[in-house]
């Protein structure tokens, strides 16, 4: 029989081991977030530089560590090219030990991040690629669509130019996947309220000149003509188009537009335009105390895409201090446990399919009067509640979504 001392050595053992294991619960001691982004190009200033930085104001803002272990972040240019962005996943995740991928890329890098993070086991985040295949049939156990999709950009904007009269189209299109999936999007909606399109023109990605484009869009005849482009492209269109004189006879409806888009646009030229957009600086007093803090560092108001880079690494920092664990199903399970309610959402879900349900917003470019300083440049027209502005999970092609 064991003697007394030896049952309390045992005991204490036990003890020992399983707090050890609970703090031993975080791989490598650190948690890594890695952010892959466009730092130079076409889509820099919507995403770039500002995605990195806000994810690290997520950190500092939740203390810089989580269940006593550190938190790093690591970043990465993918130069606007697929190759480049699988690469640098496959690398982070296999040699750098990166726990979760945070990006701001295309679409078509970031379908290709989504198999390399479902093959490794990883859980990437999805902030500023917008095509629906990421929870459709490209969907992942371990991929999240944090901020906006063709889905609703396509509801949002399509369905109020329609109402407003708006109901032939014809489309420029940026020629990959994002542009073709806004494009598709945007068709059904037009095409449910009654309309039709007419015709469409595609584009490569970061076109220098957009005027064969919009001499055929002058010529269809068509009352919309849709962009389904987005950052410098969107932003040429639009200047090209004003040159044109199309809008004195076409409505011009740009599909994805940020605030740094009218920012460099202007208000003269972008006046009038709505857009539907998942965050606006000055809605209420949490976006403008985030959007301030974020600007003292930045020296711009956020994006969308920003605030939702934010919101998502602090969604991830949560649930793994929740769980006390970084290990990859334990914190994927406590985020979809957990609702989101911060300045970016309010009662966000994350679904089955990886859709993280919000609230979005049709807004409206001021005029220069109506503007009362450097970045008071929209006005919030309605919120198009989170039920209506995504697919229902019901229409979701993922299988997970059956489940």
């Amino acid at each position: 029989m064991q003697s007394r001392q030896a049952i309390h050595r045992t005991a204490a053992l036990i003890c020992a081991t399983a707090t050890a294991s609970s703090y031993a619960q975080i791989s490598d001691d650190t948690v890594r977030i890695g952010v892959i982004v466009d730092k130079t190009g076409v889509y820099s200033a919507n995403g770039g530089m500002g995605v990195v930085r806000a994810v690290e104001m997520a950190v500092k803002d939740f203390g810089g560590k989580v269940q006593g272990k550190s938190v790093q972040i690591i970043s990465a240019d993918y130069q606007n090219k697929v190759d480049i962005a699988a690469s640098k996943a496959r690398e982070w995740f296999d040699v750098d030990k990166v726990d979760v991928i945070i990006e701001s890329t295309d679409s078509a890098a970031a379908i290709a991040m989504q198999k390399i993070a479902a093959d490794k086991k990883k859980p990437i985040i999805f902030a500023g690629s917008a095509s629906t295949a990421l929870t459709n049939k490209e969907c992942s156990a371990y991929g999240i669509h944090w901020v906006y999709d063709t889905y609703a950009l396509a509801t949002g904007t399509g369905r109020a130019v329609v109402r407003n009269g708006g109901d032939s189209w014809y489309f420029i299109t940026a020629d990959y996947a994002f542009g073709n999936a806004l494009e598709a999007d945007t068709t059904a909606i037009v095409k449910a309220m009654g309309g039709k399109v007419v015709g469409t023109a595609k584009h490569p990605l970061n076109a220098p000149d957009f005027a064969s484009f919009l001499l055929q869009a002058q010529n269809s005849g068509a009352k919309v003509v849709g962009l389904a482009n987005a950052g410098k492209d969107t932003q040429n269109a639009i200047r090209q188009a004003n040159e044109f004189a199309i809008t004195a006879k076409q409505t011009l409806a740009a599909l994805l537009v940020f605030d740094t888009d009218v920012k460099g646009l202007g208000l003269k030229a972008a006046q009038g335009m709505v857009y539907t957009t998942a965050f606006y600086w000055d809605q209420n007093q949490e976006t403008r105390e985030f959007s301030n803090r974020f600007h003292a560092i930045h020296k711009g108001m956020p994006t969308m895409i920003h605030a939702g880079a934010y919101s998502a690494a602090m969604h991830y920092l949560k649930a793994i201090d929740a769980r006390k664990s970084d290990a990859a199903e334990d914190v994927l399970d406590q985020m979809r446990k957990m609702p989101i309610n911060d300045f970016f959402a309010k009662n966000g879900v994350i679904r089955k399919d990886g859709r993280m349900v919000h609230d979005m917003y049709l807004a409206q470019v001021k005029t220069p009067s109506e503007s009362k300083g450097e970045w008071d440049i929209a006005k919030v027209q309605s919120t198009i509640p989170g039920d209506q502005a995504f697919a229902p999970l019901s229409a979701s092609s993922c299988p997970l979504a059956k489940n």
